[in-house]
């Protein structure tokens, strides 16, 4: 009985160790395929935050440094102003028509920077109009056209607009912009609308976009338009405070050698390589990265004329037509106003020209205008009454 009893109890004890065993198997197959499991979904967390940062880190470096404790958050007294930036070469030969267009101007309504060459100053002896006395900045630098010293002096001309809490709209301008308005109709115009004017689209040419520029520029955030841009403050913010896009734009965004046109046919066939101008696609490819596009009227508010003669292109490139004042007379300036639209072939988009739902006329200026042609204008009463006669007798 005994024995039987230790048998069956050594019985039940063995059933107890030895049935268990496929139980226990299948617990810890369980437990691996679980572990395995939520360490793959943890890799897969991973590389996808990994790649998702690639894209969205410079555009959330940018939110970050909108929201520090930056020149917006001055209260300012008085009107909003407009921050008139002129980015020229050297003096600017159309001042006689600003000096009309800030004349009909109050004061308070706006404020003028100027970057031109270092060292140069805009005093009695250089410029016609006292609007422009002491306007230029001090830390100019020297711009080489088509290159990243462009995107850098537009930068520093938005810096220094930006130190006046007031400046609230930014519009920049070359030495051959003229206004198509007087100020009363362009600052009306800017302040009802509450976004930027930046001409932007999508460029399908492979010789602009570097690779190198990935993974920090994606190539589907990679965008071109027109330089001449105008702003809202918290978008001339996000320009300034770039630290990361800028960067690449200097070491990776290289305009190609032109080829030596005195060699003609002899000259060596061309290697494959990027031709990137800076000013085209740097503020387009910035607030695209910073998912601003939907802020934007994606046009620009500055009309130009492109020669796109096949000969002067291979020779030149594209460039803009000079208007004359045989060229700039009253039905032509009419044609510019009456343009109400702007079609981008590469994005089978028409941009309707609105303010808050309203149809608007798509320019506000126009270039590039010579002496002539702006005395014509002035002559038009385009942007104020102005004796043309009394500049042509008196010029020399």
């Amino acid at each position: 009985m005994d024995m039987i009893t230790k048998m069956s109890i050594a019985g039940r004890t063995m059933t107890k160790k030895v049935s268990p065993a496929p139980a226990r198997h299948v617990i810890w197959f369980g437990w691996k395929l679980v572990i395995t499991l939520s360490v793959s979904l943890c890799i897969f967390a991973l590389l996808k935050l990994h790649f998702k940062s690639d894209f969205s880190s410079p555009a959330s470096s940018f939110y970050r440094s909108r929201s520090r404790i930056s020149r917006g958050s001055f209260q300012f007294v008085g009107p909003p102003k407009i921050a008139f930036l002129f980015l020229v070469r050297k003096d600017l030969p159309l001042d006689f028509l600003w000096a009309t267009f800030f004349e009909n101007a109050q004061v308070s309504n706006f404020s003028i920077f100027i970057h031109s060459a270092p060292g140069f100053e805009f005093d009695e002896s250089t410029t016609r109009s006292h609007f422009f006395y002491g306007r230029q900045l001090k830390n100019s630098i020297q711009v080489i056209w088509g290159e990243s010293s462009m995107i850098e002096a537009e930068r520093l001309l938005l810096s220094a607009a930006l130190e006046d809490p007031a400046n609230q709209r930014f519009v920049l301008l070359s030495d051959s912009c003229v206004p198509l308005y007087n100020f009363s109709y362009i600052y009306s115009y800017l302040m009802a609308s509450p976004r930027s004017f930046v001409d932007s689209f999508v460029d399908t040419k492979e010789e602009r976009y570097n690779q190198n520029m990935s993974p920090i520029i994606r190539k589907n955030k990679w965008r071109k338009g027109s330089q001449w841009i105008t702003l809202v403050r918290s978008h001339a913010e996000v320009i300034v405070d770039d630290e990361v896009i800028f960067q690449v734009f200097q070491k990776h965004c290289k305009r190609a050698p032109p080829p030596d046109t005195s060699k003609g046919k002899l000259n060596p066939k061309p290697k494959k390589q990027n031709n990137c101008i800076p000013d085209e696609h740097y503020v387009q490819t910035l607030l695209s990265m910073a998912e601003l596009e939907g802020e934007l009227e994606r046009r620009t508010l500055t009309y130009t004329v492109w020669n796109q003669s096949a000969t002067k292109m291979e020779s030149k490139g594209w460039h803009p037509i000079t208007f004359t004042y045989a060229n700039a007379g009253p039905q032509k300036i009419k044609e510019i106003k009456d343009i109400n639209h702007v079609y981008y072939e590469t994005e089978y988009r028409t941009e309707w020209c609105r303010t808050n739902s309203t149809y608007v006329p798509c320019f506000l200026f126009a270039r590039k205008f010579s002496r002539g042609a702006a005395m014509r204008l002035l002559s038009q009463g385009v942007v104020g009454a102005f004796d043309a006669s009394a500049l042509l007798a008196t010029s020399t």
